[in-house]
């Protein structure tokens, strides 16, 4: 029992998506034994610092991206539903609509209820495919519920990922602030030689 119990305390904590937790500091003497660790202790929180930071680049460019397909599969799914509504309430009378050819150019169309079997749905890389309406609506729905879950999970990545870049600023600060103290001790206790070598080899 007691070396399962040594493990889990060694296992890195991480959040759900496997993003690992910033080491916290209370105490530096627990971190850094000596002076001499300090410099390497400060270049490994800034490199931490640095891969938080490009993570948190990433996510965000990934939840804008959600944010701007969210909308688009909303308005498709509305459109979907509502052939469905009119097929199955109002099948004999035609539907004037503006079809979108690109961002600026639209045509005219009429769309007859009763002969809408299917609707062509972008799948991305210039790929079109045909759907019978009821797959659509399914397909469509799926894919709005995971994108908003994945745009949750960003939202929920980018939150933890500025408390672990909190954490270690408050842990590098601590860890120098220690590192001041301490050669403030030295040189009150006489230990500062390094400045008496210099003098000396500078005369």
């Amino acid at each position: 029992m007691a070396d399962s119990n040594s493990k889990s305390t060694v296992t890195t904590q991480t959040n759900p998506r496997g993003i690992p937790v910033a080491p916290f500091i209370d105490d530096v003497k627990d971190y850094v034994s000596s002076r001499a660790e300090v410099e390497p202790t400060l270049r490994s929180f800034q490199e931490m610092i640095s891969k938080y930071q490009f993570m948190e680049v990433n996510t965000q460019r990934r939840g804008q991206g959600l944010r701007e397909k969210i909308p688009d599969i909303e308005k498709t799914l509305e459109m979907v539903r509502f052939l469905k509504l009119r097929k199955g309430s109002n099948p004999d009378s035609e539907l004037e609509t503006n079809f979108e050819l690109n961002d600026t150019l639209y045509a005219r169309a009429s769309i007859s209820p009763a002969d809408t079997e299917e609707v062509y749905l972008w799948l991305g890389a210039n790929v079109m495919l045909a759907y019978p309406l009821t797959e659509a609506e399914t397909m469509l729905d799926d894919k709005l519920s995971a994108a908003q879950s994945s745009l949750k999970n960003c939202e929920e990545d980018l939150e933890f990922l500025r408390e672990q870049i909190t954490t270690l600023e408050v842990a590098t600060a601590r860890v120098y602030n220690w590192d001041v103290v301490q050669r403030r001790k030295e040189k009150a206790e006489g230990k500062g030689d390094d400045d008496e070598d210099k003098k000396g080899s500078g005369g």
